[in-house]
């Protein structure tokens, strides 16, 4: 449902379409949590304002970078999991019944090595 935004979706600052690049939802939450834990415990320690916001801000970069980085990995080795998944699928239904069927147990196996 694309209320009152049309078709361009949630830009972050314009540049960041937040509903449909990956991660990106997720990491800017995490941020918004890192950089007022940060921000907060900085304050508490030391009182400073000015200092705290900028610290704040760090822990907003940083760990929204972090977890978008974090996510994004997950998703590419998830992929490949998927596709390693999809060509052993294919594999049996090319193979299966055939001499080269990796489930049967005998003569389709070749020697390991050298004894």
């Amino acid at each position: 449902d694309k209320t009152r935004f049309g078709n361009l979706g949630l830009r972050l600052l314009g540049i960041l379409d937040v509903q449909n690049t990956p991660c990106a939802r997720e990491a800017i939450l995490h941020g918004a949590g890192g950089s007022v834990a940060a921000g907060l415990l900085y304050f508490l320690a030391t009182s400073r304002v000015k200092r705290s916001f900028d610290v704040g801000f760090a822990g907003f970069m940083v760990t929204t970078l972090g977890s978008w980085f974090y996510c994004r990995m997950n998703n590419a080795k998830l992929r490949v999991q998927q596709r390693l998944i999809q060509e052993g699928i294919k594999n049996k239904v090319a193979y299966e019944g055939t001499v080269m069927d990796p489930t049967k147990k005998g003569k389709a196996e070749a020697p390991s090595g050298p004894s």
